[in-house]
Order: structure tokens, then C-alpha cells, then sequence
């Protein structure tokens, strides 16, 4: 089954645009283009797609994509009830029928069959053939479909095909700029200032080891977590250890060596 979470048209996360994005979708959703946004974990993708459904007042179904996910998660299927036997519409299905905004999370862990029945949504018909049903949906003008995946994560067996790809307007989003991402952590955290900004340099650092060190390097989630326990009491070194040392990896030498890292901004 689809992990799926459907946002009201009136939810509204806070946001600070990196620079152009927000004109490009709204660009994208006025000219009825697909998008495809590509950028590295934690970086801010989804909560760009969740402020973006609210400002252009659209309800928002994201589907967070996996390995088994099949097409009749995202289409629908039929199920018993009772002595009935009834359709039930999948997240793809509904946001089509309500022009709503569809946003497919980390989109190349799915399968590829899956994908292929993104085609017809993605080109001139802008149409959802339902196979089982034989129904076939026409997107109204509000409707958009959003993918998104993390290009580091790419490999032989986990790409999109260029037939999906280049049905797609594309943008690539990266962690935001020092200024930018310390004013994000102290507004998700209400973090005093100069810790925000300790916080970020500590993540700048360890963003340097990606490739040599570390497979996975410290998202602005992570430093929104690092702050968030900070604030709850823990000390600096003590919050950093458990949200980012800790989580970023298992091998006890690289944790190590992060933790050198850590101590020389924040000495425990």
C-alpha cells in the first residue's frame, strides 16, 4: 500500500524561497506542465511543494514512493464490503477528480511498471485511463502532478526513464545558503541567533566530507532537530551527537570523526 497524506488547501508551512522556485511552479501549474524537482535529502522539497498547494490554494495529496508500490496504490482497487464489492479511488485517482495538486515523493524507488501510467497525465490528453474500471478521468486545468527524487541516490536500477523525464519541467533544489539556512532553523526553533548560525557552519563542515567520509551528509532537518533539542535543554555538543552524529552514521570511526568535528564548534 501508498503512504499517502493529504494537506487542505489552507495549510500553509513556513518557507523561505532559495530564490526563483516558487515563480517556476507557479509558472509550471498556470501553464499545466508537469515538474520534476530534484535535490538531496532534507533539503526542503516537499515543504516547498506543501507552501506552494497553499499559496496557489490548491489541496495537496503526497504519496511518499517505496519499492513495492504498485499502480493500483496511486490508481485505485477493488475492495470487499460486505457482500459488496466497491471501487475505491487511489491519491493519483482523487487529486485528478478534485484538481487538486499530486506530488510523488522520491519518485525512482517505485516501481518502474508504476510510473508508466504517469504518461498520459503528463502529456497534451492530461488524462487518467483506469484500466479496471474503464474509466478514463480528464484532468481539469487545476490539476498538477509534481515528482521529485534524490539524484545522489540514483544508480543503474533506480533511475527515471527518459520517456518519464522528458515529460517533465525540471528544477534542482540544493541545501540553502548559509544566511538562508540559519535564518530557517531559527525560525523553525526560535534558537537564538548565533547558535543557528553555529549550527549551520557545523553543517557546512560536514557537508565538505560528502564522498570521503560520509555517504550521507546533515540536511537542514537535521540542524532544525540539533536546534529543537537544544531548545528542549539538552547542551549543543549533546544535541549535535544524537541528531547528527548518530544519525548520519554507524561506523564507530566516522563517528568519530564527526564528533571531533562537533567538539570544535561546540566543546562538550
Amino acid at each position: 500500500m501508498s503512504t499517502a497524506a493529504f494537506q487542505a488547501a489552507a495549510e500553509r508551512p513556513l518557507y523561505l524561497p532559495q530564490g526563483n522556485e516558487c515563480n517556476v511552479l507557479r509558472s509550471a501549474y498556470h501553464r499545466q506542465l508537469p515538474l520534476l524537482i530534484k535535490g538531496p535529502t532534507g533539503c526542503g522539497k516537499t515543504r516547498f511543494v506543501r507552501f506552494m498547494a497553499a499559496e496557489l490554494a490548491r489541496p495537496l495529496y503526497t504519496v511518499s514512493c517505496h519499492d513495492e508500490l504498485s499502480s493500483a496504490d496511486l490508481v485505485g482497487r477493488f475492495l470487499i464490503r460486505g457482500e459488496e464489492t466497491v471501487w475505491q479511488d487511489g491519491p493519483l485517482t482523487r487529486a485528478v477528480r478534485e484538481g487538486a495538486i499530486c506530488y510523488l515523493d522520491e519518485v525512482v524507488e517505485a516501481r518502474k511498471d508504476t510510473t508508466v501510467i504517469l504518461h498520459p497525465l503528463t502529456d497534451d490528453r492530461r488524462e487518467l485511463p483506469l484500466e479496471k474500471t474503464g474509466e478514463v478521468i480528464k484532468a481539469p486545468p487545476e490539476f498538477m502532478l509534481v515528482i521529485s527524487y534524490n539524484p545522489g541516490y540514483q544508480n543503474m536500477f533506480k533511475n527515471l526513464k527518459p520517456s518519464t523525464r522528458q515529460r517533465f519541467v525540471a528544477m534542482t533544489f540544493n541545501f540553502p545558503k548559509p544566511d538562508l539556512e540559519a535564518q530557517i532553523v531559527e525560525q523553525e526553533t526560535n534558537i537564538q541567533a548565533p547558535l543557528a548560525k553555529k549550527l549551520v557552519t557545523l553543517g557546512g563542515n560536514l557537508r565538505a566530507l560528502e564522498g570521503h567520509d560520509l555517504e550521507e551528509v546533515p540536511s537542514t532537518r537535521l540542524l532544525v532537530h540539533a536546534a529543537s533539542l537544544i531548545m528542549d535543554g539538552l547542551s549543543p555538543a549533546e544535541a549535535c551527537r544524537v541528531a547528527l552524529v548518530e544519525a548520519l552514521s554507524d561506523d564507530p570511526v566516522i563517528q568519530e570523526g564527526v564528533w571531533e568535528i562537533v567538539r570544535s564548534i561546540f566543546p562538550a
